[in-house]
């Protein structure tokens, strides 16, 4: 058993932290620090950014009346601190497990958790509308936002500042910079900051200038107006880009060191005390007190089980050759195609090592673009990338790409613009949750004229369909999805094929029962085929390869052959395989039988994608029973 720190066991509410003196709370941070190492290297988790933020949680639940006061954690990753700080120190064992603790803030779990989050950039715009009512309900309730600087590059965070700074609230941004959100952040906005945090004129001055308002005989209120006035005039004039926040009308106050855990505490106590809209700059390590970490910040974002005294991340033995991960077979492939097509470029929001965007990147680095956290810019540029006779590859993961949804019907499937997206993390991707499983995109993809939507049912299958997209022939914007995680095939490196797009395949024949399926399900069903096969059941098995266009010759087979059919897809069964099916059916008068099998029209919460699967009752077993149960033959009971 993992135990806490002599203070930090203590600590179960943030009422108990407040009980520490000042000059004890860099022990809490060095014993949360340290349980948060414990943990995580046991259980697993995301990592260096919760370790990042160690003081800062310290110092805000020091500081402010949580859960009355509000504070609101951008993405979520970086959390883990604020959780154990809050109620669930002993719990934080079960954290990212099946009916655990979530990754991320939840407001059903906490009163602490005043705001779901998983997406990046939203906090902003959630701490606003919470000060804005509480001002409207006369509550003095203070509201924060804290976000990274990773986060703080899509359009949304930019929205919300612009609204915060006319909106008479009394919102406080605290901009975490570390120069990283999972892979190292890139763009304008990152160079403003490293302006800021690193002009040593200003930086020289701002120190003097306070600690010479600290020794003049004034009021504290009257010192901190004139030294916000010089301030001010001061960042104008060493700086020619420091008043970005300034312009958005709001006060700007930093860079400082957000590990120094008591000039943190005194700061925000004195914002605490500032009205209106205004912003924090600390000046954080991602991975701080764990040297790996800091040194290999995108390796140890979320690095699984690891040796917390060697740093070896422990992997399972495995003797035998595995096949690849999807993304590493998108990645690979994507080069080898490139390298045949000099019109193929690759964009991705701020997943190049997600995604494995990373291989063209390193490859070709002109030719591939990391384009940051926002996904709606990325399909764009895409869209004017394929107007200049560009395949523009655009890798982004499912449940991300539901923020992009209006540029991908007005700006790429109103065109007709040929862009390939690649939708990584496709179905449920586990321990992630709710936030991240890729349940909706068939559903909202398949409604708009123009697309294409395909998804390969293993490795090999991934690769012809990314060379049938990018051929000149492919007039069509053309979505591929495809899951987290490994596929089945070791020799997965075959030649190219180009594949008949909306053309199917049947995969096996059989007897009274087809089970179509859409993807990597299939390698379930294939596994319930064989089991079906040893009580005497033989089904047939179709892979429809393509949902949009569909494969209405192949269904005309099915439907005149087989009076039971089983659709099998991950992703949510409104609105996907499953109804195109049955909505030909109801078009052509079939009369078949028909059981959908996906992702419920209800929340999935996080655990393993084999528990996620079977709870959601379409791994093997499942398909199995839902066969028999057509057949009016007993099932097997799951567990």
């Amino acid at each position: 058993m993992i135990e806490a720190g002599p203070l930090l066991k203590h600590i179960d509410t943030p009422g108990d932290l407040k009980k520490v003196s000042r000059e004890k709370l860099h022990q809490v941070c060095d014993e949360l620090r340290q349980y948060i190492i414990d943990i995580v290297s046991v259980h697993g988790g995301h990592f260096a950014a919760s370790l990042g933020v160690v003081e800062l949680s310290v110092a805000l639940h020091y500081v402010y009346n949580t859960p009355y006061d509000q504070l609101v954690w951008d993405v979520g990753h970086q959390a883990y601190g604020h959780k154990i700080l809050t109620g669930r120190r002993d719990a934080f064992v079960t954290n990212r497990k099946y009916k655990g603790l979530s990754g991320f803030p939840k407001r059903s779990e906490s009163p602490y958790d005043t705001f779901g989050v998983g997406h990046s950039s939203t906090s902003i715009s959630a701490a606003l509308g919470m000060s804005m009512a509480a001002k409207y309900k006369g509550e003095d309730r203070k509201s924060v936002a804290i976000i990274g600087d990773g986060s703080m590059t899509a359009g949304m965070a930019f929205e919300a500042m612009n609204h915060a700074g006319v909106a008479d609230s009394d919102v406080l941004i605290i901009l975490n910079d570390n120069c990283m959100s999972i892979d190292p952040n890139v763009g304008a906005l990152k160079e403003y900051l490293t302006d800021i945090s690193t002009s040593p004129t200003y930086n020289k001055f701002r120190d003097e200038l306070w600690e010479l308002m600290g020794k003049l005989p004034v009021g504290k209120t009257f010192t901190r107006e004139m030294a916000s006035k010089v301030e001010a005039g001061l960042k104008g004039m060493v700086s020619k880009s420091s008043n970005l926040f300034e312009a958005l009308q709001l006060r700007y106050f930093g860079p400082i060191d957000g590990h120094n855990i008591t000039n943190l505490v005194d700061t925000l106590r004195d914002l605490r005390e500032i009205p209106g809209p205004k912003i924090l700059h600390i000046l954080t390590v991602k991975g701080k007190g764990y040297e790996l970490a800091e040194k290999d910040q995108t390796k140890w974002h979320a690095p699984g089980l690891f040796d917390k005294l060697t740093g070896e991340i422990i992997k399972k033995k495995i003797e035998t050759p595995q096949p690849p991960k999807y993304q590493d077979v998108f990645g690979l492939t994507l080069v080898e195609l490139a390298e045949m097509n000099p019109m193929i470029m690759g964009v991705t929001p701020a997943m190049p090592s997600g995604s494995s965007m990373k291989f063209m990147m390193e490859a070709m680095p002109d030719r591939a673009f990391d384009v940051g956290i926002c996904e709606q810019h990325a399909v764009t540029l895409s869209a004017g990338l394929a107007t200049q006779g560009v395949k523009a590859f655009c890798n982004i993961y499912s449940s991300f790409m539901q923020r992009a949804y209006d540029q991908v019907i007005h700006d790429v499937a109103l065109q007709k613009l040929p862009v390939v997206f690649c939708l990584d993390r496709a179905g449920l991707v586990g321990e992630d949750g709710p936030t991240h499983h890729g349940c909706y995109d068939i559903a909202f993809f398949r409604c708009i004229p123009n697309l294409i939507i395909a998804a390969p049912m293993n490795e090999q299958e991934l690769r012809n369909m990314m060379y049938t997209a990018q051929l000149p022939s492919t007039d069509l914007p053309f979505v591929i999805r495809y899951p987290r995680g490994e596929g089945v095939m070791v020799d997965w490196k075959k030649p190219f094929e180009q594949l008949a797009i909306g053309q199917g395949r049947r995969l096996k024949e059989g007897k009274d029962v087809a089970i179509l399926t859409f993807g990597h399900p299939g390698n379930n069903a294939q596994t319930a085929i064989r089991n079906l096969r040893l009580e005497g059941i033989d089904p047939a098995h179709y892979d429809m390869r393509f949902v949009k266009p569909l494969d209405e010759a192949l269904l005309h087979e099915v439907f005149q052959n087989y009076p039971l059919v089983v659709t099998v897809e991950d992703a949510t069964v409104v609105g996907g395989l499953g109804s195109a099916v049955l909505e030909f059916m109801n078009a052509h008068h079939y009369h078949s039988q028909v059981r959908i099998l996906g992702i419920p029209d209800t929340i999935v919460e996080h655990g393993s994608v084999k528990e996620l699967q079977q709870e959601c009752h379409y791994d093997a077993m499942a398909i199995a029973n839902a066969v028999k149960n057509l057949l009016g033959k007993p099932v097997l009971v799951e567990g």
